[in-house]
C-alpha cells in the first residue's frame, strides 16, 4: 500500500508542540503533504522538522508567518516543482509538487476568501488561473494525487450548516461550480467520496463557539486524484483522536 497524508497544520511549529511529528512517525506514510507551515526554512532547523527516513521539501511564503507548503517523502523525488507561475500563488508558497516515476504528488494551499471581498476576488483569480493547468495535467499521461486545503466545501453533505453558508466564502455557488467542472468535466476524482459517502465527515472546524465539540465542521481538505487512480483508492481516514490544528489530517491508502 502507498499511504498519503495531507494536513493543514495552521503553523507547523505550533502543530509540532502539540505532538504532530510524534504522531506522524506512528503512521508510516509514504508521502506527507503539509499546508500553512507559517514559517521560513531557517526557523525549522531542528531535526524534528525533517522526520527520520524522509526527504523533506519546503516552499515558504515570502511573508513571514504566512501560508507555505511542505512535502515529505520516503523516496527521493525524481523532480520537485515549486509554484504555478503567477505571483500571488508563488510568493505565498501555495504549490509544491514531487514526481516519482509516473506519479506526481502535490501539496496545495488554495487561498481563502473569507477575510474580505478583495480576498475572495484573489481566490477567484487563483481558480481561473489554476483550472487550465488541471486540464493539461489530466491529459499529460501522469498520475496525480493533489493533496491539500482547497478551501471549498463541494456539496451540502460536506458542511454542517450548508443553508446558512450559501453566501459565504468556501460554499459560494461559483466555487462549488468550479469543483463540479473539475470533477464532472475535467475528470479528476474526489478520492474521499469514492470510499466514504457518509454525512458529518469534516476536516476543519471554526475556533469560534463550540464547533469542534458539536462537530459543526466543513470538509475542505482533499486528496483529488487522476481518473487513472480511481480503482487504486483503498482506504480513507480523518484522524480526530488528537488535535494538532483547526484541521484534521486526511489519510488515504492506494494500491500503488
Amino acid at each position: 500500500m502507498f499511504r498519503v497524508i495531507t494536513a493543514n497544520t495552521n503553523g507547523i511549529r505550533s502543530a509540532a508542540k502539540k505532538g504532530f511529528f510524534d504522531w506522524l512517525q506512528t503512521r508510516q506514510a509514504d508521502v506527507i503533504c503539509i499546508q500553512e507551515t507559517k514559517a521560513q526554512r531557517d526557523q525549522l532547523e531542528h531535526e524534528m522538522f525533517c522526520p527520520q527516513g524522509y526527504h523533506c521539501n519546503y516552499f515558504d511564503a515570502e511573508k513571514k508567518g504566512y501560508s507555505g507548503t511542505a512535502l515529505f517523502s520516503k523516496r527521493k523525488p525524481d523532480r520537485v516543482i515549486t509554484g504555478l507561475g503567477w505571483p500571488s500563488a508563488d510568493t505565498e508558497g501555495r504549490y509544491l509538487q514531487a514526481d516519482f516515476g509516473k506519479l506526481s504528488v502535490v501539496s496545495l494551499y488554495l487561498p481563502s476568501g473569507s477575510s474580505s471581498d478583495a480576498a475572495q476576488e484573489k481566490k477567484f483569480d487563483f481558480l481561473d488561473r489554476y483550472l487550465p493547468i488541471l486540464k493539461k495535467q489530466v491529459k499529460d499521461g501522469r498520475d496525480y494525487i493533489l493533496c491539500g486545503d482547497w478551501n471549498i466545501a463541494h456539496k451540502p453533505i460536506d458542511l454542517k450548516n450548508w443553508k446558512g453558508n450559501l453566501k459565504n466564502s468556501g460554499f459560494l455557488p461559483e466555487e462549488r461550480a468550479w469543483l463540479d467542472t473539475l470533477f464532472d468535466d475535467v475528470g479528476f476524482v474526489d478520492a474521499f467520496r469514492v470510499i466514504n459517502q457518509e454525512e458529518d465527515q469534516f476536516t476543519w472546524w471554526s475556533n469560534r463557539g463550540q464547533a469542534w465539540a458539536k462537530n459543526v465542521g466543513w470538509r475542505i481538505d482533499y486528496q483529488i486524484v487522476s481518473p487513472s487512480l480511481r480503482d487504486k483508492i483503498k482506504r480513507v481516514e480523518i484522524y480526530k483522536d488528537e488535535r494538532f490544528s483547526d484541521h484534521s489530517p486526511l489519510i488515504m491508502d492506494y494500491s500503488l
